[in-house]
């Protein structure tokens, strides 16, 4: 008799929970703003901002491995990890979670919350080359290049303002540019390390491991431990919980359903982080660069999307 096919295989039903995370993960361009708004965090305080971000991926770690217990199945113990798993996912923990968040959580705080979303966008592109230059069977097409440049030319136009003048800086628009590009090369090198290691575990081990050093760094910086209100601190479990939620989510989805069919969704995040940032932070989003920029990023992501899929 053959398995019921999963819930999570409906068209319908792996849609929505796709747009889902895509949506919880857009709104943390906000969250993060409103957090350091909570924490006290201040403008130019680097180590503060460390703290934060570090708190917020420890527990976040925990709770992935809090929900991968409530899924049931098994998971690979830390036990069977040798020493060489250690070190690998130890450089994983660095640059995925301590290094680039470093990049991200500063870069955020020095541009608005709507640009933060577009830009980071260019993770998706990024990773197109990097695939490009490591991969044979993952080539650049037509379809794909025309979706990167177009990205691209996103990444240039949002950085324009009224008088069509250029508004970059290196610690706000560009260490958000770097995240993404960090981001995208450490996905490179965690897809070969999940072959070895169980995606769950080591998810949760980079998170856990990273915050934990993206904290004590902050701590030796001389940033206090972050502390609170009562919102501030259930403003920091949303994040972390996000965080848990949603890569949990998308495992699973990925798991039943073809890549391409979930990973189209990307193209929500910089629409809802752009969306959620004029809800809960007044930004004005109704700008030319805004209006031009985010419908050839989210093209971009669906032409790069595709490419990969009929590839």
């Amino acid at each position: 008799m053959e398995d019921k096919p999963s819930l999570l295989a409906r068209p319908l039903v792996a849609a929505l929970l796709a747009s889902f995370c895509a949506i919880l993960w857009g709104s943390a361009y906000p969250a993060i703003k409103q957090g350091y708004l909570l924490f006290q965090v201040g403008s130019d305080d680097t180590a503060a901002k460390m703290a934060f971000a570090g708190l917020r991926f420890a527990t976040s770690g925990v709770l992935v491995f809090l929900v991968r217990a409530f899924q049931g199945g098994e998971v690979q113990q830390l036990t069977s990890l040798n020493g060489k798993d250690w070190t690998k996912v130890g450089a994983l923990a660095l640059v995925q979670t301590t290094v680039h968040y470093t990049f991200f959580y500063i870069g955020v705080s020095y541009t608005s919350g709507a640009k933060s979303s577009i830009l980071n966008a260019s993770t998706v592109f990024f990773a197109a080359l990097l695939a490009h230059v490591a991969y044979t069977n993952d080539k650049v097409t037509v379809q794909k290049a025309i979706g990167i440049l177009l990205g691209f030319c996103a990444v240039v136009l949002v950085n324009l303002d009224g008088s069509f003048g250029f508004s970059f800086t290196l610690t706000g628009e560009g260490f958000v540019l770097i995240a993404a590009f960090l981001h995208s090369f450490s996905a490179l090198f965690s897809k070969r390390l999940s072959r070895r290691i169980d995606p769950v575990l080591m998810t949760a081990l980079q998170l856990f491991l990273g915050g934990l050093v993206l904290l004590f760094i902050a701590l030796i910086m001389g940033a206090p431990f972050p502390t609170s209100t009562v919102g501030g601190y259930l403003l920091l479990a949303y994040l972390a919980a996000m965080s848990a939620i949603a890569f949990s989510l998308w495992t699973l989805l990925l798991k039943h359903n073809k890549v391409s069919s979930i990973t189209i969704f990307n193209f929500l995040i910089p629409v809802s982080g752009t969306l959620l940032s004029a809800l809960f932070l007044g930004e004005s989003v109704l700008r030319l660069e805004y209006l031009v920029s985010l419908p050839l990023v989210v093209a971009g992501i669906v032409l790069v999307t595709q490419a990969g899929a009929n590839h």
